[in-house]
């Protein structure tokens, strides 16, 4: 007979740790490209070790992927909400694969959420480029207060490159934004800039030659305490490499 231990009076804890512990050995695969969707940020040093695959100092926690798979879900609730509004939107190929564009030799590749074929009138003329994403309230309120330009122009890159490699640049997109605390969705015309796409589509190509070439480019910062160092997942390896 199995010797089982039903003196614990909060689980919680011991089955959290087991569920995390099982996440943490399925980390996220290694890419063999530079993600489109990241090429607004603002270290490319940063890119070249995400490009390379490099291994982070400290790999992601179970807590932590599980908050980027309750993001997943909701953005997949947020696709259902969106057509539930008279939207025609398409999130996947009949296979079921993303809709993306491939380009420098599929060294830099990039998937969108999906795209708007119809809907409202009002909201119209489409197909418009779709967008999603969740954030924590604070980050919900500042996307809400100062646009996603300002708010974070990592997201407001993607959309631009997004709209440029797969033609859709004739109308503006719609981004989405899920308040994670409240619910609440914030919907914003994102309009197509085409010196930023092409200023960061020549980025990318830059970050890329660099890689090829053994060149490791310049940091961003000129000292480890800049809160971008601090937030970085190769941070410690970076100082530690001069």
């Amino acid at each position: 007979m199995l010797d089982m231990d039903f003196n614990h009076k909060n689980p919680s804890e011991r089955i959290s740790y087991l569920i995390d512990s099982a996440m943490e050995g399925d980390q996220e695969p290694k890419r063999t490209y530079l993600g489109g969707s990241r090429l607004g940020v603002e270290c490319a040093r940063a890119l070249q070790y995400e490009f390379f695959g490099t291994p982070k100092d400290k790999p992601f926690t179970g807590r932590t992927l599980r908050t980027f798979a309750i993001g997943h879900a909701l953005e997949d609730l947020a696709a259902d909400w969106i057509r539930r509004g008279g939207f025609n939107l398409l999130t996947s190929k009949a296979d079921g694969r993303q809709f993306g564009f491939s380009t420098a030799n599929g060294l830099i590749k990039g998937h969108i959420d999906g795209v708007i074929l119809d809907g409202p009138n009002e909201y119209g003329p489409y197909p418009r480029l779709w967008e999603c994403k969740t954030a924590n309230g604070k980050k919900w309120r500042e996307m809400e207060k100062h646009k996603i330009q300002k708010a974070n122009h990592t997201y407001y890159i993607q959309m631009q490159l997004y709209m440029a490699y797969m033609s859709l640049d004739e109308n503006p997109a719609l981004f989405t934004a899920i308040n994670k605390d409240t619910s609440e969705l914030y919907f914003e015309d994102v309009p197509f800039d085409p010196s930023a796409a092409q200023d960061a589509s020549d980025r990318g190509v830059r970050i890329i030659q660099a890689c090829l070439a053994g060149e490791l480019l310049p940091r961003e910062a000129s000292d480890s305490s800049w809160f971008l160092c601090k937030w970085c997942d190769w941070g410690e390896r970076c100082w530690a490499s001069e």
